[in-house]
């Protein structure tokens, strides 16, 4: 199974309509982020990108019916996922993806969610959480002013996406347990980025 690695390494980066949906949170993103000094960046890619890339899974699976889409070329059901030893992990990513299918989440919605997701670190390396505190506001803020928008009748709507992250850290810290499991049985080989970050989320 092949994990892309393309929005770890680029977070304003996406695919087809991610990026093009996102261009307003890509903006925010990529004006604010290089603020950042450089120790903070990779101390909150370090700490989100499981995060990211489980809900890109998430996202990509909004279509499925109990079905994961890991890659492109590569969706996995409830048999498959028992076989490659996944059972557990799928059952809660696809607890993640009824919660948006319930939600309705739509595309723009997603990468502020991805971008949130990113800023709130619980990394202890940050040097400055003050800027990373900003961050934080600016993209609550502009989550909330889309909801405003888009959706006036729910005033409700962000805080029901935002109470989804606590779900998305859960399931992303099973899914490094999952994979460092893998890293030290030695048999599946592995990207070496992925193995850098797994080894930095250790």
């Amino acid at each position: 199974m092949k994990l892309c690695t393309d929005s770890v390494s680029n977070p304003s980066r996406g695919k087809g309509g991610e990026a093009d949906a996102g261009g307003a949170t890509a903006g925010v993103l990529k004006s604010r982020f290089p603020t950042l000094s450089l120790a903070d960046q990779m101390s909150l890619l370090q700490s989100g990108w499981m995060e990211i890339l489980i809900l890109r899974v998430v996202f990509r699976s909004l279509a499925m019916e109990d079905k994961l889409v890991y890659a492109e070329d590569y969706i996995m059901d409830e048999e498959q996922s028992k076989l490659a030893g996944l059972f557990d992990l799928n059952n809660a990513i696809l607890q993640l993806v009824k919660k948006y299918k319930c939600i309705g989440l739509e595309k723009e919605e997603f990468v502020l969610l991805k971008a949130i997701a990113l800023a709130n670190s619980d990394s202890i390396q940050i040097e400055d959480s003050e800027a990373v505190q900003r961050l934080q506001d600016v993209l609550h803020g502009a989550l909330q002013d889309y909801e405003a928008t888009h959706h006036p009748e729910d005033s409700r709507r962000a805080g029901k996406l935002i109470m989804t992250l606590p779900l998305l850290r859960q399931t992303a810290a099973r899914a490094v347990q999952h994979f460092c499991s893998i890293k030290q049985d030695g048999r599946v080989p592995m990207h070496k980025l992925f193995l850098e970050l797994l080894e930095a989320k250790a």
